[in-house]
């Protein structure tokens, strides 16, 4: 469902809610506080932009509650129409989209574009239960993100960078992962909690931590030798990590470019974006099921963000 397609569908909140309701409760509507499928409707006129139109009463608890209690939007003041409007243009873009050009194209405040494209980030975000392990030719690699310069007491400037630890299944799906170093006992972490034991090969390149952090996988670690010059080898030309190092070059493109400056507190979830929006780039219902992740995550408070 891309942006055209979501502003001729979804006119009005109740338009919005309808499809929120649908991707919640496929089954029926059911009591969110005790399970009751008993319900009534409370139909009501709004005297404010921050009430919800429509709330519905328990028979069984008597608890009231409306289609978006519980969810990402349970506690925003903003209308659900440009809601679906941020996470249309935050899923298509390719190398995401700042707050910045959210507020101008939402005509909302810059804070309100900011956190809800953070709130939109968190629902993208899978642990490791969510992500199935990668499998067939796996690259690894690393990279260093932003980064303030410090200057040493004698000695020469340099810049503190973000580790990015990345695996990429050719054909497939990636993985960011945030890193406090480079050690290998840290890539063996998180190489083995992403990678399937039966993986067919693991492509490194000749940096000195791999071999130690993919003794588990004896006779599947090929190495390409980027010291001597090397960038794909084997009989086929197999050897190599190429296609990891694309989608780092993406992930770099889009911070540089269209957020400038990415915090360590927050890069995870615009790793997650980015890898979100890879993984799911060729799938038809990516708008629906970004959307019911953000129906079951529970939301990010402002002042968690901004601690």
């Amino acid at each position: 469902m891309n942006l055209i397609d979501v502003t001729r569908q979804f006119k009005t909140d109740d338009d919005c809610l309808d499809y929120l309701e649908a991707l919640r409760w496929p089954d029926g509507k059911t009591c969110p506080y005790c399970g009751h499928d008993k319900l009534s409707r409370i139909e009501r006129k709004s005297k404010s932009k921050n009430v919800r139109t429509r709330l519905y009463q328990c028979v069984a608890c008597n608890q009231q509650f409306s289609p978006t209690v519980g969810t990402i939007f349970h506690d925003s003041h903003l209308p659900l129409v440009k809601w679906f409007m941020a996470l249309a243009l935050l899923i298509d873009a390719k190398k995401g989209i700042s707050a910045k050009q959210l507020e101008s194209h939402l005509g909302v405040a810059y804070r309100t574009a900011w956190y809800m494209a953070h709130r939109i980030r968190k629902a993208m975000d899978k642990d490791e239960t969510e992500f199935p392990k990668l499998s067939g030719v796996v690259e690894v690699d690393e990279t260093y993100l932003g980064g303030k310069t410090i200057r040493p007491f004698g000695g020469r400037s340099a810049k503190k960078k973000d580790i990015v630890i990345g695996l990429r299944e050719r054909g497939g799906r990636i993985r960011f992962m945030q890193a406090d170093d480079v050690k290998s006992g840290t890539l063996q972490q998180i190489i083995e909690a992403f990678v399937d034991d039966d993986v067919e090969m693991i492509v490194t390149d000749d940096f000195k931590s791999y071999p130690m952090a993919v003794k588990k996988f004896k006779g599947k670690h090929r190495t390409i030798n980027h010291s001597a010059g090397y960038y794909v080898t084997g009989d086929d030309g197999e050897i190599h990590t190429n296609t990891i190092e694309s989608a780092f070059s993406l992930l770099k493109r889009g911070i540089i470019g269209n957020y400038h400056f990415v915090s360590i507190k927050h890069l995870g979830r615009y790793l997650a974006e980015f890898e979100h929006r890879f993984n799911e780039r060729k799938n038809p219902e990516r708008f629906d099921e970004t959307l019911r992740r953000m129906v079951n995550t529970e939301p990010i408070q402002y002042a968690e963000l901004t601690a």
